[in-house]
């Protein structure tokens, strides 16, 4: 009860009642503790970003032209962490293909045309980002933080994608290591796969290659060495699966050394060379031997001349800077090669992969059921997309069946006798073959000459998805196993027959038998002359 009595409150209550009420407070039941602790705002996770950089980077590029040549082609508009930010690079880039100008005005009428401008915050935004800087000062340095965060965001999401994965029982081990890798390989190349182009830019870009193509002098591709192929393929081409196969014997290995050696040591291209049958050791004795014309007999006993060990240090010199990179791990498997050949891409560039030989690889993981036509089936289809992948030529040697042997006439090969797997066909650009009919002892070519077949092969393609087919013959050195040209014209006697070669070897060209002046330089004229004239005839 309240009681105001001169201006002073006064409670009156009861003493039961208000011991009533204490023992109420007392037994209420008490708050529940919260399940889950409670966490500040601070630690929180947000992706890597660097937004207040994005606005200064795109208002200076809209205020200085060096801007946007400076980090054109370092920023795309996927690195943007904001979505207004890549609609206005996106109207950037534009314009800048197109060789307009770059501007407040420019840029806000590109986005109305995109029909984007009140996504990217409308034209206030705009003049926003070009009042927050007064130069294009340190803009490179800035986009490359905004790359930086970019790749940040994209190891997260990988990594999310590989955890995933990982809690699934059934994904083999071996696939999700060889996705993982691909999957950072493509980072660390800053080309992150899109979905899908469109006609208009596939054409553009086939329009740009071909130009490209026009005005550079010599071949398109990675040249061979050997004049007659690279006429017919133009070289290796990017992209593209080469197979090169022959029975034992025929020099397989010889040709694809002698190619790695043309290109890397005339033409200074990276060349990865896998050998799964023979050393490093053995092969680059091969290459000295072929390089110096020294004979590997003489190399592997070392029993050389002077004059022999003096040609080998000047001629190897050339060979010992050549970009060329041996592996000989055996029994490689598609997905070692696949990480091995990424890695040298990444660290040195390498445009030419050579495989020796498809057959000795393993395919990897555990492929319960499958036979081993199935397993080269799977080696043949991941060649193909390394070389996609990469965007170089592979060239893998391949053995062919012994269906060659049994077969009467030529035993030229054919694509029939390819050996365990019809896929290898399947997946390649291109098959060849390496024909010595020297090694069948078929003396005579199978042709209207007859030309002899002593110290020559054949080298045949058979399959050409981007071009035309051809039986090109080359030059076999044996004792260095070395592959050349053959030239039309190669054989040259040593001694020419003429008539005066003939003069040396009898008393033709003796004084004795010469003319005398008056017979050698006699006329007519003077005949008419009688001896005792003095006079002079004219």
């Amino acid at each position: 009860m309240v009681d105001i009595h001169r201006g002073v409150l006064r409670l009156k209550f009861k003493p039961n009642t208000y011991f009533r009420r204490m023992e109420q407070v007392k037994s209420s039941p008490s708050f529940k503790k919260r399940s889950t602790p409670v966490v500040s705002l601070e630690k929180g996770k947000i992706p890597p970003q660097a937004t207040e950089l994005e606005e200064v980077v795109l208002g200076a590029m809209m205020i200085d032209k060096k801007g946007v040549d400076d980090v054109i082609d370092i920023l795309s508009s996927d690195v943007f962490y904001k979505e207004a930010h890549q609609f206005i690079f996106e109207a950037i880039y534009i314009l800048f293909k197109e060789g307009s100008p770059v501007d407040l005005l420019t840029v806000s009428a590109r986005l109305k045309q995109m029909q984007k401008l009140d996504a990217a915050g409308g034209d206030f935004y705009l003049i926003q980002l070009t009042q927050k800087v007064s130069s294009s000062a340190h803009i490179e340095f800035h986009s490359r933080i905004i790359l930086q965060k970019y790749i940040q965001r994209s190891l997260i999401k990988i990594s999310n994608e590989i955890i995933e994965e990982s809690y699934d029982e059934t994904t083999d081990v071996f696939d999700l290591l060889d996705t993982a890798e691909s999957k950072l390989y493509e980072i660390t190349q800053g080309n992150i796969k899109r979905s899908s182009e469109t006609a208009q830019q596939l054409v553009i870009a086939a329009k740009k290659k071909i130009e490209e193509i026009a005005n550079r002098e010599g071949l398109s591709g990675i040249p061979s060495g050997f004049e007659m192929v690279d006429k017919l393929t133009s070289g290796w081409q990017p992209s593209d699966l080469i197979i090169i196969a022959a029975r034992p014997g025929m020099g397989k290995t010889a040709l694809t050394l002698s190619m790695a050696r043309n290109v890397a040591v005339d033409h200074n291209i990276p060349v990865a060379f896998f050998s799964l049958e023979m050393s490093s050791v053995q092969l680059i004795t091969r290459l000295i031997s072929s390089e110096t014309k020294l004979s590997s007999e003489k190399l592997r006993t070392g029993n050389l001349e002077k004059h022999e060990w003096e040609q080998l240090n000047v001629r190897v010199q050339a060979l010992e800077k050549a970009p060329l990179f041996i592996d000989d791990t055996p029994s490689l498997s598609i997905f070692d090669l696949r990480a091995k050949a990424r890695r040298l891409a990444s660290q040195h560039g390498i445009k030419l992969i050579m495989i020796d030989y498809l057959q000795l690889m393993t395919a990897g993981g555990n492929k319960n059921g499958g036979n081993r036509e199935q397993e080269i089936s799977t080696i043949s289809r991941n060649l193909k997309a390394l070389a996609k992948e990469l965007n170089v030529p592979v060239i893998a040697l391949s053995q062919l069946s012994r269906a060659v042997e049994t077969r009467g006439g030529s035993k030229r090969p054919l694509l029939s006798d390819l050996r365990e797997s019809g896929a290898i066909e399947q997946d390649a650009d291109i098959v060849s073959f390496i024909y010595r009919p020297e090694y069948y002892k078929i003396e005579e070519w199978d042709d209207d000459e007859h030309s002899p077949t002593d110290g020559q092969a054949e080298f045949i393609i058979a399959k050409h998805r981007n071009g035309g087919l051809d039986e090109i013959r080359l030059k076999f050195i044996g004792h260095l196993g070395r592959f050349e040209n053959l030239e039309n014209f190669n054989y040259m006697p040593t001694e020419l027959h003429s008539s005066m070669n003939d003069a040396a070897n009898d008393d033709t060209l003796k004084t004795a038998n010469f003319p005398s002046a008056d017979e050698a330089f006699g006329s007519a004229m003077n005949n008419d002359l009688s001896s005792g004239d003095d006079e002079v005839p004219f």
